[in-house]
């Protein structure tokens, strides 16, 4: 089903449901949309399998949202799919797919004045080195860490506890230290995750004073709405977040139009979807609907 310019059909994929960071970026901007989101929470984590199985995957849940749902924008908020399967998944469907790395490292990019960036991430996204590799391409020097404990807490739900700032604090003490022998002037640590957002207060307060802080998920966001209107990056984004009615889910706000449409998918464990899930959206996810993609 096809809609019109002001009302485009936006399929989000993750391998799980931290991607709904994205989403929620996504309807923060672009609230008269109608959204498809799947998390392919049966085969996860992607991080532990090869290339080829990731792409298969993610072609599969990517052709699911085009071709079931009618979208006609993808943007894959899953940054171990977008470092491995990013070519895969366009090659595959005839639609425009944004991932989440390349906007990280053009927000860094645009941010840093230094040229030298500190990049947080889980395990796979780190060993892919496709941070450091789109950082490159900019003309910026890049230091990964990865930092294993951080997804479980959040999914724990401790994003404000005392704990989740302590690791959080050994990470980045360790990461500044390295920095520190290789005589890099990092200025700027991206967020490389979409479960981070929800870690970002604790995150701020541990960095050093002056260092900016990129999320991501918003810049993927920022950059979708850029290719949906058809402008440059760069461009002053038009938010329609102004004129949006309000939803409010414990301590977030996020914009709500009687037209925002959101369907949520998962081929797993939609239960534990439908209960993390508004955490992650920042709003009840609402009725979470079951898919088989096959083995």
């Amino acid at each position: 089903m096809t809609h019109s310019h002001d009302t485009p059909t936006i399929g989000v994929f993750d391998s799980g449901f931290g991607g709904l960071t994205v989403l929620r970026a996504l309807v923060d901007r672009l609230p008269r949309a109608h959204y498809a989101f799947i998390g392919d929470t049966a085969r996860l984590p992607y991080g532990s399998k090869s290339r080829r199985t990731i792409a298969r995957y993610a072609v599969e849940s990517a052709q699911f949202l085009v071709r079931e749902q009618g979208a006609e924008f993808l943007v894959i908020a899953c940054n171990t799919a977008s470092a491995l399967a990013l070519d895969a998944i366009q090659d595959a469907v005839p639609v425009p797919v944004l991932g989440v790395i390349e906007p990280g490292a053009t927000a860094a990019r645009a941010a840093s004045t230094s040229n030298d960036v500190l990049v947080i991430a889980t395990d796979a996204t780190i060993h892919s080195h496709a941070y450091a590799t789109a950082c490159q391409k900019l003309g910026m020097r890049a230091l990964e860490k990865a930092c294993p404990l951080l997804v479980p807490l959040v999914e724990e739900g401790w994003t404000t506890h005392s704990v989740t700032d302590q690791v959080i604090r050994i990470y980045l003490d360790e990461l500044n230290a390295e920095a520190t022998a290789q005589g890099l002037h990092p200025d700027t640590l991206v967020l490389g995750c979409t479960h981070y957002p929800l870690l970002r207060p604790l995150i701020e307060r541990a960095v050093p004073a002056g260092m900016k802080v990129i999320d991501s998920a918003e810049s993927a966001a920022d950059a979708a709405v850029h290719l949906i209107g058809g402008t440059e990056p760069g461009c002053p984004i038009q938010s329609e977040s102004a004129t949006a009615e309000t939803d409010w889910v414990g301590d977030h706000q996020s914009p709500v139009l009687p037209s925002t449409q959101i369907r949520c998918f998962a081929t797993d464990s939609v239960e534990k979807f439908e209960r993390l899930g508004s955490r992650f959206l920042g709003r009840p996810v609402g009725q979470v609907e079951l898919v088989d993609l096959g083995g």
